[in-house]
């Protein structure tokens, strides 16, 4: 049986609650955006594609259920905006949720414009858009998964390929399939990947909890490692490269991604592996000129300081618990890995105005 982080049907929404893996598959209902905003914030459901997802995805199911004004058009978007700038509350460094509320209030904005159009015909338009954004999300990250796995085959040797890995890319963290370990996915469907290294990822273990779990679920060769680990993998098990995700990308390649990720890029350029970003074009913010821009999430000392009730440091010591750092973008030796191909940092932002001028095809 496959994963899945998202089960959607209309006028009904369930995620996976992550927190409660590997031990347990529970999928909870989410009844509306209040509901996934308390998700999300405690990363019941996390992984930037993920988040706006589930965060669409409850407005989609508010509208359906008739929630929000009827019979007045401009109400009807007022209601739409203010319930998409809370969601975007929740955690304010994945740059996707934005991205896609965004749109959407453009959508609405157009929509609302049209000449005769009713409240009625708004808000199916809205719902539409949104259901649509659950395939598009697949189908990005088979491409991602495409274009990365050609590009990692077409710069090592015959055989099989290991890579090494950070925090959970995959099903998880998206509609499917996934970002960085949908380049893993894909060179295992094309018999090319020797080895998935996976870190831990302290502190909330998403490498080990997540990521192991969905590599062993599918069956894709792993090998889980602490994170402290990662520079003597590069060094002593033969890793060939290094595939992460992102949840922001500055407009210089410059990427937002979980703490730690910085660290595996200098052992990486250190050690000769080349060090790639996937990441949908969702992810990507051409409007920060560079990663110093990026907010970056702090979370509770406890997630720190405590495992499941479990004390592992003084309870009075001083923490500091980013849940992201930047890595600058002349690290990110191997490329950033789009839907549209594979970009050096530096060619991302001409690669962005010009899909998007192409309407993002």
């Amino acid at each position: 049986m496959a994963l899945e982080t998202i089960r959607y049907g209309r006028g009904s929404l369930a995620i996976l609650n992550q927190l409660r893996l590997p031990e347990e598959l529970r999928y909870e209902p989410v009844d509306g955006v209040d509901r996934a905003w308390a998700a999300i914030r405690a990363m019941e459901v996390r992984g930037a594609p993920a988040i706006a997802l589930v965060g669409c995805l409850s407005l989609a199911l508010e509208l359906a259920a008739g929630e929000g004004p009827t019979g007045d058009v401009e109400a009807l978007e007022a209601f739409v905006g203010e319930r998409l700038r809370f969601l975007a509350t929740a955690r304010p460094t994945a740059v996707n949720l934005g991205r896609e509320a965004q749109r959407l209030r453009e959508l609405v904005r157009d929509r609302a414009r049209t000449p005769g159009v009713t409240a009625e015909e708004l808000r199916e338009s809205i719902i539409e858009h949104i259901e649509g954004l659950l395939e598009k999300d697949r189908a990005d990250n088979r491409s991602i998964g495409a274009h990365g796995a050609r590009h990692i085959l077409g710069h090592v040797p015959a055989g099989g390929v290991t890579l090494l890995t950070h925090c959970n890319t995959g099903t998880l963290a998206t509609a499917g399939y996934g970002t960085a370990l949908g380049i893993a996915r894909a060179l295992h469907e094309q018999g090319r990947l020797a080895r998935v290294f996976c870190t831990e990822t302290r502190p909330y273990n998403q490498g080990g909890r997540l990521t192991a779990f969905e590599l062993r679920h599918d069956g894709i060769p792993a090998t889980l490692i602490a994170d402290s680990a990662a520079a003597a993998a590069m060094r002593d098990r033969g890793v060939q490269a290094v595939v992460v995700g992102a949840d922001r990308v500055a407009a210089n390649g410059d990427t937002a991604n979980k703490i730690g990720t910085y660290q595996l890029a200098l052992a990486a350029q250190h050690h000769g592996v080349p060090f790639y970003v996937a990441a949908p074009s969702s992810s990507c913010d051409p409007t920060l000129p560079h990663g110093a821009d990026i907010p970056i999430e702090e979370r509770p000392a406890q997630e720190l300081t405590h495992i499941q009730g479990l004390c592992l440091a003084p309870p009075d010591i001083d923490v500091w618990n980013p849940a992201f750092d930047v890595t600058p973008h002349d690290l990110i030796t191997g490329g950033i890995v789009t839907e549209w191909g594979v970009f050096a940092p530096g060619e991302l932002r001409r690669a962005l105005a010009e899909h998007g001028s192409a309407g993002g095809k």
